[in-house]
């Protein structure tokens, strides 16, 4: 039964580590969209203090193509971590149901082993009478 409780704490362990890394994962494309749209109001802001709209023009401010490459490659990033998010929602998923599985094993282990006590005294107490 000892060793049951440490795998079913391990899988707890598991679960909850599967849990944190979805929680960090959401948190950077939460933040990775914010600086993107961030982005996006700076290059707004420099296209209408330059006057200009077309990023091929000549005069187009350096600052906004910079600003519009971070954001090119902020939300590229984003993407790839939302493609991360997935699998590791199927991980979590998946050891959520291993600890099902094992709480299940113990808890139908422990209802046995209850009604082999229950058993067991009562042939004692049948044999002392």
């Amino acid at each position: 039964m000892k060793s049951r409780d440490g795998l079913i704490r391990l899988k707890r362990f598991h679960v909850e580590e599967k849990r944190r890394r979805v929680s960090q994962i959401e948190a950077m494309i939460a933040e990775f969209d914010r600086m993107a749209k961030e982005l996006d109001d700076q290059i707004l802001s420099e296209q209408e203090r330059s006057g200009i709209h077309d990023a091929g023009h000549f005069a187009y401010p350096t600052f906004a193509k910079a600003a519009m490459q971070r954001r090119d490659n902020l939300t590229a990033s984003a993407g790839e971590l939302r493609d991360q998010l997935a699998a590791a929602k199927a991980e979590w998923d998946e050891a959520a149901a291993e600890l099902a599985k094992a709480e299940a094993i113990a808890e139908r282990d422990g209802a046995a082993a209850g009604q082999r006590a229950v058993g067991e005294a009562r042939s004692a107490s049948a044999g002392v009478r």
